[in-house]
């Protein structure tokens, strides 16, 4: 641990706080400019580029951004992991990334689960025709002799 007098560590407490504020604060403006509600007219979050949404991609990748520099800043000050030793830091930091690992895995395959869902729903709204039998249906013991024997 670092030895910081009282006096240092209120003011390091005082900047980090201020810092997670100013972050969030523009974190937020991002989210209202990119939603339309601060600049009428002007939607950042609708731009293409072609059919690729750019002014999505760059509002939430600003936002996992300053999100990921708030948890790193929160996580080295307040859990003073920027003053422990490097094994305890990475026994504490490599399972966090996993769990990000693993949320990630979590929202892929849940949406792969929705995009099947979506397709059985619409296979199952399809009209079949009636006269032609499915496959594999056992054919009647009379349809099966052959005239060949």
């Amino acid at each position: 641990m670092s030895a910081h007098t009282y006096e240092e560590s209120k003011g390091i407490a005082r900047r980090t706080i201020i810092i997670l504020g100013i972050v969030t604060i523009v974190e937020v403006l991002i989210a209202l400019v990119g939603k339309g509600y601060l600049i009428p007219g002007v939607v950042p979050y609708d731009w293409l580029i072609g059919s690729f949404p750019i002014g999505r991609a760059i509002m939430y990748i600003a936002m996992i951004a300053l999100s990921l520099y708030k948890a790193v800043l929160v996580i080295f000050e307040f859990m003073h992991m920027k003053y422990e030793v490097k094994g305890l830091m990475r026994s504490v930091l490599l399972p966090t990334a996993l769990l990000i690992w693993a949320i990630i895995a979590f929202f892929m395959e849940g949406d792969y689960w929705k995009e099947s869902r979506e397709m059985i729903q619409d296979k199952n709204m399809e009209q079949v025709d009636s006269k032609f039998a499915p496959v594999g249906e056992v054919m009647k013991p009379e349809e099966t002799h052959h005239s060949d024997h």
